[in-house]
């Protein structure tokens, strides 16, 4: 499919959307838009790293970068810019799934292909979907969990669940399969009811200083992210309790997730990687005519005190 081409040029920000898709081009080159839903956390930062360090490696391409500011709002808007502009396709990692499904349909029917990454949204009017597997992710980490209070059938401990956003796929599956684990197990219990924590560190922060003060017993935290984890780490180290309770992370950045694992404030954390630059190749690939699959499946990898000092100095962090 051939909409319109742009020299190449890489646009890290919103204001570049507006201006940088109204020139002519040669007959092979793409104008791709993609609407991120933040940029503030650190694995949104390493996802816009990873898709333009892709785009460079394509001469064709030029890359438009929408950031949301974590608002649907203004999502919604970024992608109906792009449709103004006739990019050639649209990338987008949702900040929610049904408040953004809507505009995908809009971008589909007017012709543009649509990659969605990482959160899904609630339709299937889009090319492809490129993401972890969030439960299995959450089975990972369940089955690492089930093993560290005392293994299956004989576990016991009482677990502090920290939730990312409940309007999130994500969330819900990484908390479908982490409970997976702990079925027909008696002696393990959850204290809280979906608190959220909105993937935001001072919110599991918070959360988890008001859980430290209601009980006295807290064998392990569960965060949906790292930085919930850590938030929960810190809020328990203020305490004086952080020595008596195991703290699981997803996400698995080597200056992060994996740097607290190597420091022993996290137990483990999970590798969800990041769909930036696999998106990017699936969509020229489609564009240049390819058949491509309806969704794209990346793997996990468990992360814990065995494995973090190799990840860190292949990464140059140690």
């Amino acid at each position: 499919m051939q909409r319109r081409t742009f020299g190449k040029s890489l646009c890290v920000a919103a204001l570049a959307v507006t201006t940088s898709a109204t020139a002519l081009l040669a007959a092979d080159n793409y104008v791709i838009g993609f609407s991120q839903v933040t940029t503030v956390e650190p694995w949104r930062v390493q996802f816009n790293k990873d898709l333009r360090a892709e785009a460079a490696l394509h001469d064709n391409v030029e890359l438009l970068i929408a950031d949301a500011n974590d608002r649907t709002e203004k999502q919604v808007a970024d992608v109906e810019n792009f449709i103004r502009q006739e990019v050639d396709a649209i990338l987008i990692s949702p900040k929610e799934s049904a408040g953004l499904t809507g505009v995908v349909e809009q971008a589909t029917d007017a012709g543009i292909p649509v990659f969605v990454l990482d959160r899904n949204v609630d339709t299937d009017k889009f090319v492809q979907w490129v993401g972890g597997d969030n439960e299995l992710i959450g089975r990972a980490a369940g089955q690492f969990a089930l093993d560290k209070l005392g293994g299956e059938g004989s576990a016991s401990g009482t677990i502090v669940e920290i939730w990312g956003g409940l309007g999130t796929q994500a969330a819900h599956d990484r908390a479908n399969g982490f409970h997976e684990a702990f079925e027909g197990e008696a002696g393990v219990k959850f204290l809280l009811d979906q608190q959220s924590g909105d993937w935001k560190q001072d919110q599991a922060y918070d959360i988890m200083s008001t859980a430290l003060r209601n009980y006295e017993d807290i064998s392990m935290v569960y965060g949906h992210n790292d930085p919930m984890a850590y938030g929960a780490y810190l809020a328990a180290k203020d305490a004086g309790r952080a020595d008596d309770i195991l703290f699981i992370g997803v996400d698995a950045l080597p200056g992060e997730g994996v740097t607290w694992v190597s420091n022993g404030e996290l137990a483990a954390t999970f590798l969800y990687p990041t769909p930036g630059a696999e998106g990017l190749r699936q969509a020229l690939a489609y564009l240049g005519g390819e058949k491509v699959e309806k969704s794209v499946v990346m793997g996990t990898e468990a992360v814990t005190a065995e494995n973090a000092d190799d990840i860190l100095k292949r990464n140059g962090l140690k």
